[in-house]
């Protein structure tokens, strides 16, 4: 790693000033003030065009004395930073952390308690955060607001989701900024539990488009001992405001100097990709605090899940019938118990066959007669399997095929009783070898009261991967927050759901052809997300004629979004006798890689289009993804990427030539070609559809 700091300190007190700060390429500006109340005060330019105008800064305690006004500088800090850190698994084998940073030391005259404020400026955007020091005047404090601002210039084009403190399932909105209003949605399209105060909220990261061309994001980075922020929107202004997530009691966060808030970034560029491919989420938390970590693997699965959400099988092993009896331990199998030990070596044996390297398995454990909205706080224990579930013998047997197992833990929104539970089913994973869990927390959070995005359940999704860390388990998270780049400092926090995932589409009105255009740009920028990819049996009704839910692309786009969608934990979430009809579209997902050293964005339009590259980590070998929304596209692409002077072999997976999201989902072709860095090759993208493409060595 290399480092280049160059500080600087001026010491001065004043009541009013202004000062400006750029980033590296000196194409974004900040400019911090204190106005004549001592309120603080920042605006962003770009391009020596004003993106935010002036907005405010500050904190509300509940002590009624807000940090947001009578403020003098006390002082003032700046550094440069250039440095590369190497993550541990990634979109690149290496990444640059280049900022400028500044901090105002600031003194509230009539409390004498101090603030400071951290600015720092990549060139893809700012991020700041509230730093408070240790001080008499302000140990113990209980946050009740926070005063931060986001005052933007024009009525943006913007693509959102409500504020639904305890979900983000929904499928995106495009609209402008003024027609944002929750009021009127759907609200049955997604699965929280709809605790939407205002309908003029939406969750953060909030992509936006400028009429003039200009690509905003605004989001935060390292959440920890803090609650979520949503946005509040003044449509009639375009003014943005922070929304802490309340507990129980209406407390936003319980803090003790010295402590930080998270960091609020705005990222500005006339280039989508700059957002898109952006890592200044990730740099901003701080590094692994995982010394070894030789044990954080790639995987890539399938599992026991799909048929469950399809209705072929269900999750609990007595039914529905029989909950009654199931606290009398009466259970009586229904007959369409899904983790059976039989049907669990059917899918190890699929994994084995074809080079996968785990086996999820959902429903193995008692208690899923009555888990669901039943608000009960002892549902599971995370260590006793149903009666058709043979922990030992399924051990033994995924050993002697070298697969991998995956643990699922639901807890059902019980948090206190998985906390009580966790290092005895942690210690059963280790006892079984299972190296990676997948955590769910479908319902309403117990403790009654807190919300899914409050600063408990953030502390709590932290903890868990912290916990995991000490026994060497991966983590993959469903139902929980979205995550904010905590992924760097614990790397074992493989993968997290937190957005509407492929699943929706099997049981509901199903996810956009756009949706998947989006999430990059949203949900993906604060680390992996399990998506579930790869199904290839398109339409439900399929399983039951009754059925009109469907996947909402093509199968060629299915493919592609092993690619487009980030994620070092890969899953091929259909069923194996599914693939088995399409061995040929399925080779590209047991080829493409999950870890990578290089990624290239070489297309990209929320709501419509992205394309993307990536080189296999530690091999000479690229995969390429394209995807479209509900139009149908023609694209040219340059493969310039590649080695010079090499020579691949690409297999193309692409939509038919009369395929169709919605009318012909199914039609794909296979082509292999002969390509250099100097080739182009021609994509044709149908209505919902995608292109992938392996590019292979050949001299």
């Amino acid at each position: 790693m290399k480092k280049y700091i160059v500080g600087f300190l001026l010491l001065f007190a004043v009541s009013s000033f202004a000062q400006m700060t750029l980033s590296p390429s000196k194409q974004l500006q900040v400019d911090f003030s204190i106005n004549a109340v001592g309120k603080p005060i920042y605006k962003v330019s770009y391009l020596n065009k004003e993106i935010i105008q002036d907005s405010e800064l500050g904190i509300a305690l509940k002590d009624n004395n807000a940090l947001d006004y009578g403020f003098t500088l006390l002082n003032q800090e700046s550094k440069s930073v250039n440095e590369t850190w190497q993550p541990v698994l990634g979109e690149e084998s290496s990444i640059q952390n280049t900022y400028n940073q500044v901090t105002y030391f600031l003194l509230q005259k009539d409390t004498n308690r101090k603030l400071n404020i951290i600015f720092r400026v990549y060139n893809e955007g700012v991020a700041f955060r509230y730093d408070f020091p240790k001080q008499e005047s302000l140990n113990h404090f209980i946050v009740s607001d926070e005063k931060t601002t986001f005052n933007l210039v024009e009525n943006h084009k913007a693509f959102w989701i409500p504020g639904d403190y305890d979900s983000q399932e929904y499928a995106y909105n495009e609209t402008t900024l003024s027609d944002i209003d929750n009021s009127k949605l759907d609200m049955n399209n997604g699965i929280g539990v709809k605790s939407i105060a205002s309908p003029y909220r939406v969750q953060s990261p909030l992509m936006l488009k400028s009429p003039s061309g200009v690509y905003i994001n605004i989001f935060e980075a390292a959440v920890v001992n803090y609650p979520v922020m949503h946005l509040d929107v003044e449509v009639n202004k375009f003014d943005l405001k922070a929304d802490l997530v309340p507990n129980a009691i209406g407390d936003k966060a319980y803090l003790q100097t010295p402590c930080v808030s998270p960091w609020r970034t705005i990222m500005i560029s006339n280039d989508a990709r700059d957002i898109v491919s952006s890592k200044m989420i990730l740099n901003l938390n701080e590094p692994s605090k995982i010394v070894d970590t030789s044990w954080i693997k790639p995987m890539k699965y399938v599992g026991i899940w799909w048929e469950m959400h399809i209705g072929k099988a269900t999750w609990d092993y007595a039914g529905s019938q029989n909950a009654q009896n199931a606290a009398d331990g009466q259970l009586k199998p229904s007959g369409k118990h899904g983790a059976t030990t039989a049907n669990t070596k059917r899918y190890i044996d699929f994994a084995a066959k074809h080079g996968f390297d785990g086996v999820l398995v959902e429903g193995w454990n008692v208690g899923w007669e009555d888990w669901f909205g039943n608000w009960k706080e002892n549902v599971f224990d995370f260590v006793t399997p149903y009666p058709d579930f043979n922990l030992k013998e399924v051990t033994d047997y995924a050993q002697s095929k070298g697969i991998k197992m995956i643990m699922h833990h639901e807890t059902s929104g019980s948090v206190a009783n998985y906390e009580r539970h966790l290092d005895r089913a942690f210690e059963l994973m280790q006892e079984f070898g299972y190296p990676a869990v997948k955590s769910g927390y479908v319902g309403k959070i117990i403790p009654r009261g807190e919300y899914h995005d409050g600063q408990t359940m953030v502390n709590h999704y932290n903890f868990v991967a912290q916990r995991a860390a000490d026994y060497k388990l991966m983590v993959n998270s469903h139902e929980s927050s979205r995550p904010t780049g905590y992924s760097r400092t614990y790397p074992n926090y493989i993968a997290a759901e937190a957005a509407r995932g492929n699943e929706f589409n099997a049981w509901s009105v199903g996810n956009p052809p756009m949706h998947e255009t989006i999430l990059p740009f949203t949900r993906l920028l604060g680390g992996p997300m399990d998506y579930t990819p790869g199904i290839f049996e398109i339409k439900m009704n399929v399983y039951d004629a009754a059925k009109k839910e469907q996947v909402h692309t093509t199968l060629a786009k299915q493919l592609a979004l092993y690619v487009t969608m980030y994620s070092p934990l890969q899953m091929a979430a259909d069923l194996p006798e599914n693939y088995e009809k399409h061995l040929d579209a399925f080779q590209f997902i047991k080829d493409v890689a999950v870890n990578w050293d290089q990624s290239v964005y070489l297309e990209a339009e929320p709501g419509d289009f992205l394309t993307v590259a990536r080189k296999t980590k530690g091999k000479d070998e690229w995969f390429l993804g394209a995807i479209t929304d509900e139009n149908a596209r023609t694209t040219n692409i340059e493969l310039n990427f590649l080695t010079p002077g090499k020579t691949y072999k690409a297999t193309i997976y692409e939509d038919g030539k009369d395929a169709h999201w919605e009318k012909n989902p199914k039609s794909y072709a296979i082509k292999t070609i002969q390509v250099t860095s100097n080739s182009k090759i021609k994509l044709n993208l149908t209505n919902g559809g995608g292109a992938a493409i392996r590019f292979a060595l050949i001299n």
